[in-house]
């Protein structure tokens, strides 16, 4: 009988990536994204601490169960 290789695979190790040349336009697209990010985080943060929207909660459909 041959040998069975037992447990999960390892996958292959991708090769390292050197360093990168940015130029302008490169350098004010990553400025860019940086500050939408930092914008929509503080948007994030800011509608956490409102809570539910209207402030009405939760809405049970039907009547009152009573009969």
């Amino acid at each position: 009988m041959s040998g069975r290789q037992g447990g999960k695979l390892k996958p292959l190790k991708a090769p390292k990536k050197g360093d990168k040349d940015y130029d302008e336009t490169d350098l004010a697209h990553m400025q860019k994204k940086k500050e939408e990010e930092k914008a929509l985080k503080e948007l994030k943060a800011k509608a956490a601490g409102k809570g539910t929207f209207g402030g009405t909660g939760l809405k049970k459909s039907g009547g009152s169960g009573k009969k």
